[in-house]
């Protein structure tokens, strides 16, 4: 895979020779047969025999059964959490892509012109907050005043199914700020919207276990 000056020729020599009472194979010879790079034998005080870690963790396999399902159980557990993470990540990184749109939809229809800094940063977090109100029944503040030894926000400990429904409506929220909606009434119509939509997200869950 990472030799292209591997002779393949004298490998299939080598296979072949391989099952005769006679055969002998040192690394060295290996090496000089097959134009090997993966493996090598150091002669001296500190010599031995060295090789890349996949050809290490395939000589170990076979001497030890028990060191070969350790590498495969091991293998199985960090693709089960990578696959969990790279779903995880996937649905927040939407969620961030989806709320530059929503922020955008407040700086353009609700913000007043020559606010400071200061200003906005206050209409943006109160925004914010009207999803939060909306989905999880509390502003950011009140989630950290709940859990002082969390670090992060409300956001970051959402379920995959909450972070979907929280994108949906940040796009809602957009096109309602647009229409010219009062935060009262986006709130309302948002809350009914998080409640049908996690409704139908849970639902379909649930039968995915089953």
């Amino acid at each position: 895979m990472y030799n292209a000056d591997f002779n393949a020729a004298a490998y299939e020599e080598i296979m072949l020779e391989a099952g005769l009472n006679r055969f002998i194979m040192s690394v060295k010879q290996w090496v000089s047969r097959t134009n090997s790079k993966g493996i090598v034998a150091k002669a001296g005080r500190y010599g031995g025999t060295y090789a890349y870690k996949d050809i290490a963790f395939e000589f170990a396999s076979w001497v030890s059964p028990q060191f070969k399902l350790y590498l495969i159980k091991e293998f199985e557990r960090l693709k089960k959490e990578e696959q969990a993470l790279l779903g995880w990540s996937a649905k927040r990184e939407l969620e961030k892509i989806n709320y530059r749109i929503h922020t955008d939809a407040i700086k353009v229809n609700l913000i007043p012109p020559e606010l400071t800094p200061q200003q906005t940063s206050v209409i943006y977090a109160s925004e914010a907050d009207v999803l939060n109100m909306a989905l999880f029944g509390m502003t950011a503040k009140q989630w950290r005043d709940k859990n002082p030894d969390k670090r992060g926000n409300i956001r970051d400990y959402a379920s995959i199914n909450e972070l979907i429904c929280l994108s949906n409506m940040e796009n809602i929220n957009a096109v309602l700020i647009e229409d010219g909606l009062s935060q009262k009434e986006r709130l309302i119509k948002l809350n009914k919207i998080a409640i049908h939509q996690m409704s139908i997200l849970e639902e379909q869950t649930t039968k995915i276990l089953k």
